[in-house]
């Protein structure tokens, strides 16, 4: 039998170099992701039950921080937490709960909405504030849409080729809903851990509550932010602090309860941590943390810094800068 050509073992020998090559970096970009993720990857939220059944949906930083502006968007207007589910569920079939700059024809964002259906500019429907305001405004003409089933309510608004598909989403759409309302207490956590992106500081972290809830959320009940002059990560612990009271005189809150408003901005501070590089939440007595390597909501310490004794009735936000 002839040897084979020299030729033809140099092909093997590539061959095998090559696979062996594909193995190596599909192994190395394995690795990379276990290092930066903490060897859990995605999704990195999760919501569960209030009333133990052992109900969870997982979701991705990016989803939760989407999820969040919706429910505040849609308490802002006071919209009940029925309106915030139907929200949710429709962005969640639409897509993904991804602020998305494609779809069918000139579709767009976290609804799906249209430039040439009057839903607004290209530039108008990628802001998700913008989008979730909108869609609520043509939810709240859609008659008794709270007792209407949520696909017929979503339906009505946006008028999709498949009205069915709404419903398979309501499940998770109503434990978020729950929890970024704030009608369910400490259900909603993240891993935390920060992007690539420049941490944003008690400075972003207020322009970005600012962005979802208003002015309002700031001022009148006299919420204090720690000056965030200061860029170096030496700076004192009240730099790196935003400190929200939520008392009833608080004016967005009209109609809500204290509590109602706390989870509410707690919740919504754990979903955009990774985004604004926030490292512990607390409120109520509790206290969120990121990198936990459970992710849970725990008792919090009744003293901060110097033995200050801590405000049982605010939200405190710590950022990492």
């Amino acid at each position: 039998m002839p040897e084979p050509s020299s030729t033809l073992k140099r092909r093997g020998r590539l061959f095998r170099f090559g696979a062996a090559l594909v193995v190596l970096l599909a192994v190395a970009g394995y690795l990379v992701v276990q290092y930066v993720t903490g060897g859990r990857g995605a999704p990195g939220c999760k919501v569960v039950s209030a009333d133990d059944e052992g109900t969870m949906y997982q979701f991705t930083p990016e989803q939760a921080v989407n999820a969040a502006t919706i429910a505040a968007v849609g308490t802002g207007r006071r919209m009940p937490e029925r309106a915030v589910t139907i929200a949710l569920a429709t962005a969640l079939q639409e897509s993904g709960l991804r602020n998305i700059e494609h779809g069918d024809r000139d579709s767009l964002g976290l609804f799906q909405q249209r430039p040439s259906q009057g839903w607004g500019t290209e530039k108008e429907i990628l802001d998700p504030t913008y989008a979730a305001t909108v869609f609520y405004e043509h939810l709240a003409k859609v008659r008794d849409y709270t007792k209407l089933p949520l696909t017929v309510a979503a339906q009505r608004v946006q008028r999709s080729g498949f009205p069915e598909a709404y419903a398979k989403h309501e499940p998770d759409a109503a434990l978020l809903s729950a929890a970024l309302t704030g009608n369910a207490a400490a259900t909603l956590t993240c891993d935390g851990r920060p992007g690539t992106t420049l941490a944003a500081g008690a400075a972003g972290v207020r322009a970005a509550l600012v962005r979802d809830f208003g002015r309002d959320v700031l001022q009148p009940a006299g919420a204090e932010v720690g000056s965030a002059a200061t860029p170096k990560p030496s700076a004192s612990p009240g730099a790196r602090t935003v400190t929200l009271p939520v008392g009833s005189g608080d004016s967005p809150a009209k109609g809500r309860t204290a509590g109602q408003r706390g989870w509410q901005l707690a919740h919504w501070a754990v979903a955009n941590a990774t985004a604004l590089h926030i490292e512990r939440v607390s409120y109520g007595g509790r206290e969120w943390t990121a990198g936990n390597t459970d992710s849970e909501w725990r008792r919090a310490a009744t003293t901060g810094a110097g033995g200050a004794q801590r405000t049982a009735d605010a939200v405190r936000i710590v950022t990492a800068q």
